[in-house]
C-alpha cells in the first residue's frame, strides 16, 4: 500500500503502541493443505514466522516453502516486511541478529520523505527501488475521502467496488507497467546475486508491493499457487489490530461515518493477487514468458535463487528445472 502523509502518521502511531508480536510460526489452521516443510518436532509448519518487531507486525520468513522439485526455501535467508521506518531500539537487536546484508525498499520518495528512512542496524546496506503508480494513488483516494466528512461524498468515492477496483487496477499494474517490471525484476536480481541473502524487502504496509514481489519470487521457485496466495493472505492475520484500529479512529473523530469502506484498501484480498496472475497470462500467456520477456530475466537469475535459496540436493547453480519450467500448472 502507499501511505503518505496523515494516513500514514494514524498507522504509525497505533504500530508502535501496539503489542509485541510474540508468535513465532502461524496456525496451521491458516496454511490447510499448502506444500510446506514441517521440521518443527511437534509437525507445526515453520512458514510465516513472525521477526516479532514491534515496529513492524508483519515482518516475516519466507522459509520454509516447498518448491516444486521437493526443495525447502531455507529460513533466514529472505524477509518480507511492512516498512521498517518504525522499528524501535528494542528491534534493532533482533533485527541485527537476522545477519542482514541488504534491504530493499519498495516505498515512493514522497513516502520516505513523509514517513522517514528504515532504521536499520549497522552493516546493512540499503538498496531503495521506489514503487509509486500515479493512476492508482490509494492515498489520494483516502485524501479526498477524509477531506469531506459527507457520508455521502464518501460513499460515491469508495462504495459499490470502487476502492476495490483501485486495488484490482494497482496488481494490473504492477504485471504491465514498464518501470515496475524493472523494479521488481532487480530485487530478484539482487536475491540471485552470490553475495546477495540474507535480504529483506518491504514497502509500507508490507502487503501490495511487498505481496506481489513475494508472489512472484515464490511462483518461480515453484511454490504451489495455493500456498503463494497463503503467504499474501497472511498480512490479513498479523495486520488486522492495527487496520482495525486505524477504522476504529476514523470513525471516532468522526472523519468517517462508514470506515470500513476502507477495508479494500487496507487488506490483502485474493482477489487482487489473482488479477495480477491474469495479467501475466493475458499479456504474456503464463509466467514462463513473463520471467523472460516482462521481467527480462534468464535461466542465470533463476539457478542463482535456487543456488541461495533452496536447501538440499541439487542446489547448487544447476540451471534450470527439467523442461526448462519456472513452475508447474
Amino acid at each position: 500500500m502507499q501511505y503518505r502523509a496523515p494516513l500514514c502518521h494514524v498507522t504509525v502511531r497505533i504500530c508502535n503502541g501496539g503489542a509485541r508480536v510474540v508468535d513465532q510460526h502461524t496456525g496451521a489452521g491458516g496454511f490447510r493443505g499448502v506444500r510446506n516443510a514441517s521440521p518443527e518436532p511437534d509437525g507445526t509448519p515453520l512458514v510465516g514466522r513472525s521477526l516479532g518487531l514491534r515496529g513492524a507486525l508483519n515482518a516475516r520468513d519466507l522459509g520454509g516453502y516447498r518448491a516444486a522439485d521437493g526443495r525447502i526455501l531455507r529460513c533466514g535467508v529472505v524477509l518480507r516486511s511492512d516498512g521498517l521506518n518504525h522499528v524501535t531500539v528494542e528491534d534493532l537487536g533482533p533485527l541485527g541478529a537476522l545477519g542482514l546484508r541488504s534491504v530493499v525498499d519498495l516505498r515512493s520518495m514522497d513516502e520516505v520523505r513523509q514517513a522517514g528512512l528504515d532504521r536499520l542496524p549497522g552493516g546493512v546496506t540499503l538498496h531503495h527501488l521506489p514503487l509509486l503508480a500515479a493512476d492508482f494513488d490509494i492515498f489520494l483516494l483516502i485524501r479526498e475521502a477524509l477531506a469531506d466528512h459527507s457520508p455521502q461524498r464518501q460513499r460515491a468515492l469508495l462504495g459499490d467496488g470502487r476502492a476495490a477496483a483501485l486495488m484490482t487496477g494497482l496488481y494490473r499494474w504492477f504485471v504491465t507497467d514498464p518501470v515496475a517490471r524493472e523494479r521488481f525484476a532487480a530485487l530478484l536480481r539482487l536475491l540471485a546475486a552470490p553475495e546477495g541473502p540474507p535480504l529483506l524487502f518491504h514497502c509500507s504496509a508490507g502487503k501490495d508491493r511487498t505481496g506481489w514481489a513475494a508472489a512472484l519470487l515464490l511462483t518461480a521457485l515453484g511454490v504451489d499457487r495455493g500456498t503463494v496466495l497463503a503467504d499474501y493472505l497472511l498480512t490479513n492475520e498479523r495486520s488486522a489490530p492495527v487496520v482495525r484500529r486505524v477504522l476504529d479512529d476514523f470513525g471516532t473523530r468522526g472523519l468517517m461515518r462508514e470506515p470500513d469502506l476502507l477495508l479494500p484498501v487496507l487488506r490483502a484480498d485474493d482477489g487482487y493477487l489473482g488479477a495480477a496472475f491474469a495479467e501475466v497470462e493475458a499479456g504474456w500467456g503464463g509466467f514462463d514468458a513473463y520471467w523472460r520477456d516482462g521481467l527480462g530475466l534468464d535461466d542465470e537469475v533463476l539457478a542463482g535463487l535456487r543456488a541461495n535459496l533452496l536447501d538440499g540436493p541439487g542446489a547448487e547453480r544447476s540451471g534450470p528445472a527439467p523442461g526448462g519450467r519456472l513452475s508447474p500448472r
